[in-house]
């Protein structure tokens, strides 16, 4: 009997720490999230699932292009998937053309499927506070993100992190390129 409350006792003792371990992870290093949607196609797909770092941006700056996870700020357990434009202290602004400039020179970037139709706040020019971001989808006429007042620019201490990893489907397992 000794022996079996030794081996249940030994059991119990390894499972919690594999429960602590687990949760300080997700916690604090990495966390898994789905993308719902095709805001960021084509880069991420609907049904993607991905690994997001939590922890880089503990050490290093968030940069232009970088994609990043944050919540909604008008509904629970809704988290948003955006590729960084505009960092702190730039000016954003989108012609009619749908040309996108930082501080007035045109952006050079490649990430936008299509030609943006609809600049929505950024017909004006915004300048970003010293810790706000312009966010926008890759799909940028089918992405809800800062052009639209209800997503607004983002706030560094509202990022959950960095996409990391794309670990579903399988055949589109990778890391999650950025740059």
């Amino acid at each position: 009997m000794n022996k079996v409350l030794k081996e249940v006792l030994s059991t119990s003792i390894y499972l919690l720490i594999v429960l602590v371990l687990t949760f300080l992870i997700v916690a604090y290093v990495g966390q898994r999230t789905k993308v719902s949607g095709s805001s960021m196609e084509p880069t991420l797909s609907d049904g993607d699932n991905l690994i997001v770092d939590k922890i880089s941006y503990r050490f290093s700056e968030p940069e232009r292009f970088d994609i990043i996870v944050f919540p909604f700020r008008y509904k629970e357990k809704t988290y948003y998937i955006k590729r960084i434009i505009g960092l702190p202290g730039e000016t954003v602004y989108i012609d009619e053309e749908g040309n996108i400039y930082i501080d007035g020179e045109i952006l050079e970037e490649n990430y936008g499927k299509e030609t943006i139709l609809d600049s929505g706040r950024a017909y004006e020019p915004i300048t970003l506070g010293p810790n706000e971001y312009f966010v926008m989808g890759d799909n940028r006429n089918n992405s809800s993100d800062s052009r639209d007042p209800v997503v607004g620019n983002i706030y560094r201490n509202e990022f959950i992190g960095k996409a990391w990893m794309r670990i579903w489907p399988l055949n589109k397992l990778g890391i999650v390129e950025h740059q």
